[in-house]
Order: structure tokens, then sequence, then C-alpha cells
């Protein structure tokens, strides 16, 4: 069951431009019911507009798969453990044996998740002031124990639950081990590597976002795609506010780090961003590189281009975070525009004022 939907020129926009750029018939009579007010998206005009907001995304440089994008229409879901439940096939049809596949899950009226992913590791401030963990979810992990969380073993990858907002209440729902599908980091040339035991969830599920299509917001529609191996390597692993794993990364490969002319971070860079690389092939997973990525986009921004479309873009997220000046998005130039549809940041749903951790939102990027 799906809500009316009023007349608005943000629908009546939605519905030419789905015609328009699918070719198929119906216009005119859906233009009819709208005049009347008795349109409801259906479940293909919702895909589209899914597929749009993936397409207008301006930090997403793996646009280019816009058009292969998976919608479940979930409407109908707004109890908790159902959405707990759709939630879970969300994952298994995502990781699809390895084989990543973007999908998009849109559930009913008054549904949020709280997690800005669904998968996030907790992070533990320990007495000395030392993180163990993720520091970036050290606000989440907080706001969980608080929600009755009592916390996981304590080491630097225990997955945090993921608190469901419905019907009026909050509950919190632990992933199973076969939900998470981890792949342990190793590097084909340093087997020492292996010995800091890192490792990384498969599946990058944005959980917190509103889909915004013809005017309507969807505030519980966790988007998935696969992860870039610059994400995992260079940021979550590499920043020195996330894992910070570089100084130990050269100390195992012995590089001299009596200062910075040495460049042994950038050497230690290198060599993580090759181990995960290594280790996500080895695992079978589906993973994206930054080369490969980037000239995609140039072929994507040709393809719209011919099909008489603008593509909008935010530079510094386009380009990524290793050898940018390598890639071919680095001499381009990007305006960097909203368009409808889209996926949009939605207000803070928890309750009370956040805690002082020194954690940050999880900023979007596939």
């Amino acid at each position: 069951m799906t809500a009316s939907v009023p007349l608005s020129t943000p629908l009546q926009d939605f519905l030419q431009q789905y015609h328009r750029e699918t070719g198929r018939p119906g216009l005119a009579e859906r233009l009819t019911a709208l005049r009347h007010g008795a349109v409801t998206l259906s479940s293909e005009e919702l895909s589209y507009g899914a597929r749009l907001a993936w397409r207008h995304s301006t930090r997403c440089v793996g646009r280019a798969a816009w058009n292969g994008l998976r919608v479940r229409d979930l409407r109908h879901v707004t109890a908790p453990d159902e959405v707990w439940a759709g939630l879970l096939d969300h994952l298994q049809l995502a990781w699809n044996g390895g084989r990543v596949q973007a999908l998009l899950s849109v559930f009913g009226p008054g549904v949020r998740v709280l997690n800005p992913q669904l998968i996030r590791y907790a992070a533990y401030r320990q007495p000395d002031g030392r993180v163990v963990g993720d520091p970036q979810n050290l606000e989440l992990t907080h706001r969980l124990q608080q929600l009755g969380w009592p916390g996981g073993p304590g080491t630097s990858f225990d997955v945090l639950p993921v608190a469901i907002q419905a019907q009026g209440r909050v509950q919190l729902y632990t992933l199973p081990p076969a939900a998470v599908q981890e792949v342990r980091i190793g590097h084909p040339k340093y087997p020492q590597l292996a010995e800091l035991g890192l490792k990384w969830h498969a599946l990058p599920v944005i959980s917190d976002l509103a889909l915004e299509v013809a005017g309507q917001h969807f505030s519980c529609a966790p988007f998935s795609g696969w992860y870039l191996q610059t994400e995992i390597a260079a940021r979550n692993l590499a920043d020195r506010d996330r894992y910070d794993v570089l100084p130990q990364v050269a100390r195992l490969l012995q590089l001299d780090t009596s200062r910075e002319r040495t460049l042994w971070r950038d050497r230690a860079l290198l060599e993580l961003n090759v181990a995960v690389l290594h280790s996500f092939d080895a695992a079978g997973v589906r993973l994206a590189d930054h080369h490969g990525v980037t000239r995609q986009f140039v072929r994507f921004e040709q393809q719209e281009e011919r099909a008489g479309r603008a593509v909008y873009g935010r530079w510094s997220w386009l380009v990524p975070p290793l050898s940018p000046a390598l890639t071919p998005v680095w001499h381009r130039q990007y305006q960097d525009r909203q368009l409808s549809p889209a996926f949009l940041a939605q207000q803070s749903a928890w309750p009370g004022p956040a805690v002082d951790e020194g954690g940050r939102r999880c900023p979007v990027g596939h």
C-alpha cells in the first residue's frame, strides 16, 4: 500500500522525464490521473527514480553503473522486525556470493535506520585516551550503548548492532556473522602484513539518507554498491583519525620512518592498497580500483553528453586519494549542482544531545 500523491510540479516533471527517458507509453493517462490527485508512484517509477538519484550523486565516481541498480519496493513494510528481515535480505542479495551487486531497498513511512551504514565497527575510548576500533564511530558506539548494547569483546573490529526506528520506538538488532562478509587483508609479497590482523567488510550500505523522488521523501532507503579499494586502504585504514595503520605497515616493511622525506607514508600507503586489492581478489569479492573506475566515469560523462545531459560533480570526491594525477578526472572540471531525484541527508533522529567524543559523521561515497 502506498500513500496518495497530491498534485505537484515535481511529480509532473518526474513523470515526464520518466516517460521521455524510458520511452514507455502512458504519459497522457498518468498526467490525467495526476490532475485528479489519484497518482502514486508505481514500482517501476520508484525504481527509475532511485536510479536517477544515483546518476545525480555528485560525490560518486562509480555512477557509470546507475542504470543497473536493482530496487526493492518495500513500501508496505513498516514493522521493526519485518524491516530487519528486509535488511538481512538486502545484505544477502547485495553480497550475491561475492559478485556484489548494486541494490536499494525502499521501506515504508515512519521507518529509519539510525546507523549511517548497516555495517560499522565499534570504537572504545581507553583510560589513557587511546581508541580501540574505528574512532569515527565513537559517538555511534556511545549512543548504541545508551540504548542497551552491552558492547562487544573489545577488538578493533567489533560489529555494531543496527538501530531501527519504527512505529514510535527504537530497537537494536545484532548482525549475524554470515551477513557481514569480512575480508582479511594480506599482501602477495609481504606476508608479514597479515600480522596486523586487518580486515574489512565487503558491503558498503549507506543507510541513513532519504531518497527523494518527485518531491516525495523515503526516510529508509538503504543503498549499497561495491567498494573502491582506496576507500578502504587510503581512507578507512590509513586516515590518522581512523585506524591510522600506516606507521605499523611501515615498521613491518622495515621502511625508514626517521623523516617524512623518505616518503615512507607514501610507500606504506601504496602497499596497503596492493594488499586490499589482492585480498579481495583472492576472496572472490568484487572491488573497484581507482584507475578503472575513473576511466569508467569519463566514459559515463561521454554517454551523458551524447544523451544531451550535463554531468555534475564534486571534484574533491571524484578524485581518488591515491595517485590522483594519474587518473583522467584530475584535469577535468565539474560544477557541483544537486538535481532531483536525489539522496538527501536527514535531521538527526537520535534522542538527546550528542556526546562530545570527537566522532564525525561518515561521508557518503561509492
